[in-house]
């Protein structure tokens, strides 16, 4: 695509990143001299789910936000215009890389670098609960490290701003992995699911892995009815348990039982650190991974493209989301990046599996997914897509088979009666929650099978998600 020269009064330099929405552009402002980021969105956009206007509205949102909110901890921003055909946000333009980069990097943070990106990460938040503006989507590609060490809370582009309604109170947004149990079930949410979310990161930081994965239905119900492990039990974190109690209280299932203030939050840690607080984080951690610039807010290293973040052309879009989706069964969220990673070395669909296939040490697991390949092979071979998409979520499913996918068969679509009695039948395995777990679902397709099988996809334990099938098959 073309790019344009000029932004306004910004001279474009370079494209930082691109993707569906818009691109991220390098600019230069000639009035102060200084370098910005440009963050666009096609004025026109609209993804064919009918949220073109909610979308504009985050964008607007992000703005707004943190426009108001003047913090070294936050990255800041500088003006909101439009153009003919694009609306864009100038913000500061800030090198370093994402806390999600050296988390897939697997950099392993010190007991004294991970207080020091916990208070950096908290006192921001405090400044921006102080202001009213609550973030919603903490997490670690909105975290920048810059390269002394300084922490940059990026991306408040879903922020809900107390009193001034541009987003829902209670609307379900953010990130399945960091999202506290009252976003899920539509309960009141304050400043402490940004609490909530910093838990989560640091159990991250603490433990090497996540405190749940699995599909979005799946972390749903283990966020809302699951208790983590204390992080020092996790395989591998060779940490003592004096975080375990801080983040323990964090993760509160109810908010009135985590901190009252990220302030709070801050003091339990030093507290049970009993050490100095470093204000950056150290040399030795920074120079573990190579340093290239990144755009402020979009966590996109320069010169690669975001969106769709370098799918190699020569494979089908459906065939690596089915590929994500099947892999996302064992390894949760981290698929997405193994898929396209492997995607750009292999050339056929038997080698990809087979790439795939090592990140997966369960033998019964590996199994289940090879058997995946070898379906999604022969789907292949006859021209047939095994991953029904309405909305660019993969429709088959994990059975009882351990994993496999099953080949989508039945097509027709349901209607709100056969919708209700669906629900019905996930209650008995999910309570309350089933409501919101079959609406997502339906939003991605209303065919028999395929909204079935995403359902299945909630229900973790395989004789129970097997049940779920039988009551389900008995529906029109």
């Amino acid at each position: 695509m073309s790019h344009p020269q000029r932004l306004g009064k910004y001279q474009i330099t370079d494209v930082l990143g691109q993707g569906a929405m818009g691109v991220v552009y390098k600019g230069y402002d000639p009035d102060i001299r200084r370098v910005v980021a440009l963050k666009t969105i096609r004025r026109n956009f609209d993804d064919g789910s009918g949220s073109g206007e909610t979308i504009a509205a985050r964008f607007r949102n992000e703005a707004q936000a943190a426009g108001r909110l003047q913090h070294p901890g936050i990255v800041g921003v500088y003006d909101f215009g439009q153009d003919e055909s694009v609306a864009y946000i100038a913000m500061e333009y800030v090198e370093g890389h994402t806390l999600a980069h050296f988390l897939s990097g697997q950099v392993r943070f010190t007991d004294d670098d991970i207080l020091s990106v916990a208070t950096q990460l908290l006192d921001a938040l405090q400044h921006a609960h102080d202001h009213g503006v609550w973030h919603r989507d903490v997490k670690p590609a909105n975290l920048i490290m810059t390269r002394v060490g300084k922490l940059k809370v990026a991306d408040f582009g879903i922020a809900r701003i107390d009193a001034a309604g541009l987003t829902q109170a209670n609307s379900i947004i953010g990130t399945p992995m960091y999202m506290a149990p009252e976003q899920f079930v539509g309960a009141q949410i304050d400043h402490r699911i940004d609490l909530y979310a910093t838990g989560v990161v640091l159990y991250q930081l603490i433990a090497g892995q996540a405190p749940f994965t699995g599909t979005p239905e799946q972390l749903m119900y283990k966020v809302v009815h699951d208790e983590a492990p204390p992080p020092s039990h996790c395989d591998g974190a060779q940490r003592t348990d004096r975080w375990d109690g801080v983040i323990a209280r964090a993760m509160a299932k109810h908010p009135d039982r985590r901190f009252a203030t990220a302030t709070a939050f801050r003091e339990a840690l030093v507290a049970a650190a009993n050490r100095p607080v470093s204000p950056t984080v150290s040399d030795e951690t920074l120079v573990k991974l190579p340093a290239r610039p990144r755009a402020a807010g979009t966590g996109v290293p320069t010169g690669s493209t975001g969106g769709s973040q370098g799918v190699p052309t020569h494979w089908d879009p459906a065939v690596l989301a089915q590929a994500e989706h099947s892999l996302a069964l064992h390894l949760g969220p981290l698929a997405s990046v193994l898929v396209r990673r492997a995607a750009r070395e292999c050339q056929d669909l038997g080698s990809l599996y087979a790439r795939l296939a090592e990140q997966v040490t369960n033998p019964a697991a590996r199994s289940a997914f090879m058997d995946q390949a070898a379906r999604a092979g022969r789907a292949v071979r006859s021209g047939v897509t095994v991953a029904a998409t309405t909305a660019g979520g993969p429709a088959a499913s994990a059975h009882a088979s351990g994993g496999a996918a099953t080949e989508l068969t039945d097509g027709r679509a349901l209607g709100d009666a056969a919708l209700e009695q669906a629900q019905r039948a996930l209650a008995a395995h999910l309570g309350p929650i089933a409501r919101v777990v079959v609406r997502k679902a339906a939003e991605k397709t209303r065919q028999r099978d395929a909204l079935f099988a995403l359902l299945a996809d909630a229900v973790t334990e395989p004789a129970a998600r097997q049940k779920l099938l039988a009551e389900l098959a008995k529906i029109g």
